[in-house]
């Protein structure tokens, strides 16, 4: 599976990792999913292309920002 790597705003607790880390695996529950509280990463091992991983973090009330590659 392929990993997207996104820079995540408004992350700041344990709550907000598994907020993330179920809005991901509610549509890939296969999904392997890793938080960086600290840098605002999210790294995900996912079926999901970036725009479906994109939306399922967005719904759960919290913003993508653009990184270099993207």
């Amino acid at each position: 599976m392929p990993v997207l790597e996104m820079k995540v705003s408004g992350m700041t607790c344990d709550h907000c990792v598994r907020s993330v880390t179920k809005a991901i695996q509610a549509r890939d529950p296969h999904a392997r999913v890793k938080v960086d509280l600290a840098e605002g990463l999210v790294s995900a091992e996912t079926a999901l292309d970036r725009a479906g991983a994109v939306r399922a973090i967005e719904e759960a009330g919290y913003k993508v920002l653009p990184c270099a590659r993207d």
